[in-house]
């Protein structure tokens, strides 16, 4: 049987970074459920603004948590009042245990439809509207493919596709996608559609092309 591993994390050491930077062997254990509960208060927050990635970063005294979005504007707000109510709401999550200095950086994506996780965000949009899985898979397609750097791309969804009472699954492909070449820079996203009838997956491979040493 074949061995699938998460792309981002096949290619880790060479063309990809740790969404979490940070090293403390006598705190790893409260810093790592610490993550876990920012990315989870985040994404209740202004996960369904066009957040492509949260980023966390530590040092002595200090934490940074980057947002990266397609619509920064939206999570900012006016005057950066935005930005001022996601501070107040991580130090009440972090508790006691909430550092001296707090910073968050709001970060822009200038191609939305080169990002695989945006894509996949909105192909859950589109099947949560009751549009047929096809029909928004095969615009999806046709967007990202428009980008001249985009060489290939999957799209997958399973699930009780249409509301059938039998789940089911459904892909189309367009490009190279060299899944198993380390140089090959693959960006990979899961994510899921709360359907009334119940939840679709949807995962999304977008290849741009192979990166050299050097």
């Amino acid at each position: 049987m074949a061995h699938k591993v998460n792309p981002k994390s096949y290619r880790l050491r060479d063309l990809k970074d740790w969404d979490s930077r940070w090293f403390n062997s006598k705190k790893q254990i409260q810093f790592l459920e610490e993550d876990f509960k920012i990315r989870e208060y985040l994404d209740k927050k202004v996960g369904k603004l066009g957040v492509e990635r949260i980023e966390i970063e530590r040092f002595s005294g200090k934490l940074i948590i980057i947002i990266s979005s397609a619509r920064p504007g939206l999570i900012i707000g006016r005057g950066g009042g935005g930005v001022d109510d996601l501070k107040k709401g991580l130090i009440k999550v972090l508790g006691t245990s909430s550092p001296k200095e707090l910073k968050v950086e709001i970060r822009e994506v200038k191609d939305p439809w080169s990002s695989a996780n945006l894509t996949a965000q909105w192909v859950a949009q589109q099947l949560e509207r009751r549009i047929p899985p096809r029909r928004a898979i095969k615009q999806a397609i046709e967007k990202v493919m428009a980008i001249k750097t985009n060489k290939g791309i999957k799209i997958n969804t399973a699930g009780r596709l249409g509301g059938g009472e039998i789940a089911r699954r459904e892909w189309l492909k367009q490009g190279r996608l060299p899944r198993q070449t380390i140089r090959a820079d693959i960006d990979y996203a899961q994510v899921n559609a709360m359907c009334s009838y119940g939840i679709i997956g949807v995962k999304v491979w977008i290849y741009k092309g192979d990166k050299f040493d050097k």
